[in-house]
């Protein structure tokens, strides 16, 4: 079964997947690409308290853990551990040298999953890729290299002081020399079209003369019209050729073999890859910052798997690559270390596949005990994870003070109607009036139509009241009244209550919708997990 996990990459391989089950990987590690080498090469000086993960933060900073993460690495031995030593010496504290420590473990930790016929592809951009080459080296072997695949994201990007920065690239590994790959074709460009399918039938059938000659002299030598070659057909064979029309003859008589354009499989596709750009709009787009075209994708399952292989993305944020897997028919495990990537990779899955699809979510809590333990760990995750329940979008934490609002679920119910909205707030801690007061306010202040407070402890009969004072908004579509103040517990969530308002199937316009996706669903053999 197909599986979505939430946690730390780390403690998921290790506690989750068993040696040599995965045909191929694709991973695009978090990295702050936008930071300069002044800030990424800055020593620190290891105090730093290890921040609280946010959603999108693409930044590593060389604190407590990673320190900690450097020595265990070095503590091991070998050539992983040389690595990491001479990146010491040239980088020092660093948070460059901070994004290595973490990667070294989890790299390690992908080659011990990956089959001997399996694949690997990093994804990273030109500010760290020459360092994780090394580590790759050091890891998968210099043997198993395969390419440094560039992509060119963008046609053109404005840079007054360099060159415009438009490409990233993708490292491709090998477990061994046993690994699979399928070579992967693309149109042909019109240039190449234009100069050599350039001759055409009487039926307009485009068509590039290739040599009938035998490369080396090898093949059976015997007169053809008048030249004595060595051939690469039989005589037999290039005679129905020639009967089936296929032979195209030079001014000076000499056979060529016709290569229709309709019965080519395309361009061979190199490792510049300068034919998908970067999605920056459209039905695919989703609003995930660094999200990849699922074309990109594509291509790299293609050409590494094979219909009913498993297919791992270890950093999988919005879901390209599990959707992209989906599609084409491939078992799939996901996994992120925020609830938000979870919920947002839960809808698109939805969206292009439907309700019916399989798979299982590990990670999140299933009871209100979990749902606490999440809330003192970790509140922020258990903030997304409760704005998942309900199907809402966080506000940005990273643009400061929430002004009390935890999340919004945007709807229209009426045809041509403006854009309307249901605000949240999330509470873990004792339950007070004050959370109802303030929910009001916030309500009044935003105009929305509905406000709701997610409650970890059950609610004091003064805040019931308060909520009841608040009035109903009436759908003018619906017809239906719907209590404008709202209270749902957790408790009441996980037993499959939700938020009084319009049916959200039909009027919830909170997340952009992924494309239908046209996929075949076949058969799924079991996955190699404890």
């Amino acid at each position: 079964m197909n599986k979505l996990y939430y946690g730390d990459n780390l403690d998921i391989l290790r506690r989750y997947i068993k040696d040599e089950t995965i045909d191929l990987i694709y991973l695009d590690p978090p990295f702050n690409s936008n930071a300069t080498y002044n800030v990424l090469f800055g020593s620190k000086d290891g105090t730093d308290a290890a921040a609280q993960i946010q959603a999108f933060d693409d930044t590593w900073h060389w604190d407590q853990a990673a320190a900690e993460s450097f020595r265990e690495v070095v503590e091991q031995g070998g050539d992983v551990s040389r690595a990491m030593q001479a990146y010491r010496l040239l980088l020092n504290d660093s948070d460059m040298l901070a994004y290595l420590s973490m990667m070294a473990p989890r790299l390690k930790e992908l080659r011990r999953v990956l089959k001997p016929t399996g694949s690997i592809y990093l994804h990273c951009d030109p500010t760290a890729s020459h360092y994780l080459k090394i580590l790759m080296d050091s890891i998968f072997g210099v043997n198993n290299y395969l390419n440094e695949i560039i992509w060119e994201r963008f046609g053109a990007h404005n840079d007054s002081s360099r060159f415009g920065r438009v490409t990233d690239t993708i490292l491709f590994y090998s477990k061994s020399e046993k690994y699979k790959f399928f070579p992967v074709y693309g149109p042909y460009s019109e240039e190449h079209l234009t100069t050599r399918f350039k001759n055409k039938d009487p039926d307009g059938r485009r068509f590039w003369p290739n040599t009938c000659l035998a490369p080396g002299g090898r093949g059976p030598q015997y007169d053809w019209n008048g030249h004595v070659r060595h051939w690469r057909f039989t005589k037999e064979n290039m005679k129905k050729l020639d009967e089936e029309g296929k032979i195209y003859y030079s001014k000076s008589g000499m056979p060529y073999r016709k290569n229709y354009l309709d019965e080519m499989p395309g361009q061979l596709i190199q490792s510049l890859w300068a034919d998908i750009k970067m999605t920056k709009s459209g039905s695919e787009r989703l609003g995930y910052p660094t999200q990849k075209p699922e074309a990109l994708l594509e291509r790299i399952i293609q050409a590494s798997s094979k219909e009913g292989d498993l297919v791992l993305d270890p950093f999988c944020g919005c879901g390209t690559t599990v959707a992209a897997a989906q599609k084409l028919n491939r078992q799939w495990i996901g996994i992120d270390i925020t609830h938000l990537a979870i919920n947002l990779m839960k809808h698109r899955l939805k969206d292009s596949f439907g309700e019916d699809l399989n798979y299982e979510v590990i990670g999140e809590p299933v009871s209100l005990e979990g749902a606490e333990t999440l809330a003192k760990e970790d509140p922020f995750q258990f903030q997304w994870w409760s704005l998942g329940l309900v199907g809402a979008r966080p506000t940005d934490q990273k643009k400061g003070a929430d002004a009390g609002i935890d999340g919004r679920i945007y709807f229209h119910d009426e045809v041509k109607g403006k854009t309307k909205q249901v605000i949240i707030s999330v509470k873990a801690g004792k339950p007070h009036l004050t959370y109802m007061r303030d929910l009001r306010g916030v309500v009044d202040r935003e105009n929305a139509e509905i406000g709701v407070l997610i409650t970890m402890q059950e609610p004091t009969k003064q805040m019931r009241a308060e909520a009841a004072s608040g009035g109903f908004y009436k759908s003018p579509v619906w017809g239906e009244r719907y209590p404008k103040l709202q209270i749902i517990t957790i408790e009441e969530l996980l037993e499959g209550k939700s938020i009084e308002m319009p049916p959200v199937g039909q009027v919830n316009v909170t997340f952009k919708k992924a494309p239908k996706s046209s996929s075949n669903k076949g058969s799924q053999p079991e996955l190699g997990l404890q």
